[in-house]
């Protein structure tokens, strides 16, 4: 997909690529206004649309989180999902279970996988040393 690059799709892909939060909708929409004072949600919702059909651009959806988050980095990874503050961080470790797991889905079935998805959740390391719950590492069960 071809389009042209508007200044609006410029500033959402640079916000998108200098954090790994994963931001909502809104939130991009906030970050941006404080650039260009006059975008609208709707600006930047159908530039994030048009950012993922060019493949610049990946919407999250992550199991617990109604919200669609996005990413710009587009490198296979993994995503860790805190079960407390919700909150969304890469996983910058080598997708090959993953990898070997579609290859043995194809040897195995004969479908074709054209992508799938593993996510993370748990308790991420800033809730783990503020919170009142423990966690028993050996076993992996809260209490």
């Amino acid at each position: 997909m071809s389009a042209r690059q508007t200044k609006q799709r410029e500033v959402i892909l640079q916000l998108l690529r200098a954090t790994n939060i994963h931001p909502s909708a809104d939130e991009i929409y906030q970050q941006v206004r404080g650039k260009i004072l006059n975008i609208s949600k709707g600006t930047v919702y159908r530039n994030l649309k048009v950012l993922q059909g060019m493949g610049l651009v990946s919407g999250l959806d992550f199991e617990g989180i109604s919200v669609r988050r996005f990413d710009a980095n587009q490198d296979i990874h993994y995503h860790f999902k805190c079960e407390i503050c919700g909150r969304v961080f890469d996983i910058n470790i080598p997708a090959l279970i993953e990898e070997k797991l579609a290859q043995h889905i194809v040897l195995n079935t004969g479908h074709k996988v054209l992508h799938h998805h593993f996510e993370f959740h748990g308790i991420c390391y800033a809730c783990k040393e503020s919170t009142v719950i423990q966690v028993d590492e050996t076993s992996q069960n809260m209490r």
